[in-house]
């Protein structure tokens, strides 16, 4: 995916109460070697609620949400994406819950993905540059037809 201004530029909602994690994340995304990836606009929240005001004034390409957060779980943010616009953002759940009922409640809670914590930074990466290609290529759609 090639985006060439600002307004086009990625952009990426870090959703995670832990500072570290938050850190982390923003190291990974500026060390891409995927160049949107690497050029994307980071936003980071710590609480669900911190998120809802982000999307709800920004236009948000992907969400990468931490499943348990101080004034609730993650996944209550992503059933209210699920349940929104036909353009709503792509959604990772990045949790240390690995247990496959986990896995499945993240992802019929609305999430695209699900990486379990500690997760390689290649991994990030890839599921950051399939989700937003995948998006771009749905909005492209969307914008074409009548």
């Amino acid at each position: 995916m090639t985006r060439t201004t600002d307004s086009e530029r990625l952009l990426i909602l870090a959703v995670d109460d832990d500072s570290v994690i938050r850190s982390l994340i923003r190291a990974i995304l500026a060390q891409s070697d995927d160049p949107a990836i690497r050029g994307a606009v980071l936003r980071e929240a710590a609480t669900l609620g911190e998120a809802r005001r982000i999307l709800d004034t920004e236009n948000v390409d992907l969400v990468l949400l931490d499943v348990h957060l101080p004034d609730g779980l993650g996944l209550e943010l992503a059933a209210e994406l699920q349940h929104g616009a036909a353009d709503r953002p792509a959604i990772v759940a990045l949790t240390a819950s690995v247990l496959p009922a986990d896995q499945q409640a993240a992802l019929d809670a609305g999430c695209d993905a699900f990486l379990a914590k500690p997760y390689p930074a290649a991994a990030l990466v890839a599921i950051c540059g399939e989700l937003a290609t995948r998006r771009a290529r749905a909005l492209a759609i969307r914008s074409e037809l009548p």
